[in-house]
């Protein structure tokens, strides 16, 4: 417990990456986005729809991004094969790459929740030593789409059926491996310097798919050096 990478702050360079693209056959790169700021998400597998949601409102905020001159980026723990899949049919303009292992979001320092086992004496910590009774107690709704506050996995149970959404084969293998992972934002500027980061639910799982909006993506991007 407690050796995973804390997220990284603004002010600190930002790792390189280069991961397969669901928006065409290849790859994309921190050397493609060189010399411009932009926006990159970190999320959770295609099951969780509250990442499908954000991207789709990251979506609607690309093209204000882009008159900032910032490119909007999502990486999606997928195989690139079930995002282009998904994402055929479901066109966006949002730059979608593929990290099925969360290799760029441990290099950002986006962390999964760990459970400390039963009985033991250290001091829960979330989401780095959590208790299991810890996140049993969430109840989240943070879209207002749910009748009522819902146990995380559950509120995930009843949207994916709302959408009419079913879990693939390579779905089920990512929540096997990744079902804890957390959601991250940061928006790097043109030098490669991280200059604003918001990480979700560092404060307790209630806060769990609270993810930030439109208005603070753009202010936050109004701030951010060219």
């Amino acid at each position: 417990m407690g050796d995973q990478k804390r997220p990284l702050q603004p002010g600190e360079t930002a790792p390189a990456f280069a991961l397969a693209t669901a928006n065409f056959d290849g790859t994309v790169s921190f050397a493609d986005l060189s010399g411009r700021p932009f926006l990159i998400g970190f999320f959770r597998g295609l099951h969780c729809p509250f990442c499908r949601r954000q991207v789709e409102q990251l979506a609607g905020v690309q093209p204000t991004l882009r008159a900032a001159g910032v490119e909007t980026v999502a990486v999606i723990n997928t195989p690139v094969e079930r995002a282009r899949l998904y994402f055929r049919h479901r066109p966006t303009p949002v730059t979608l790459l593929c990290d099925p292992d969360c290799r760029t979001h441990r290099a950002y320092g986006v962390p999964h929740a760990e459970f400390l086992p039963d009985g033991s004496s250290e001091q829960p910590e979330w989401p780095y030593g959590a208790t299991m009774a810890q996140f049993q107690a969430a109840r989240i709704n943070p879209t207002g789409e749910l009748p009522e506050p819902l146990h995380p996995m559950e509120a995930n149970t009843v949207l994916n059926a709302k959408d009419h959404f079913e879990l693939d084969e390579a779905d089920n293998a990512i929540f096997a491996n990744h079902a804890t992972q957390l959601v991250g934002h940061f928006l790097v500027d043109a030098n490669g310097i991280i200059g604003w980061a918001q990480i979700e639910s560092l404060d307790g799982p209630n806060s769990l798919s609270i993810f930030p909006t439109a208005a603070e993506i753009i202010a936050a991007a109004g701030g951010l050096g060219r």
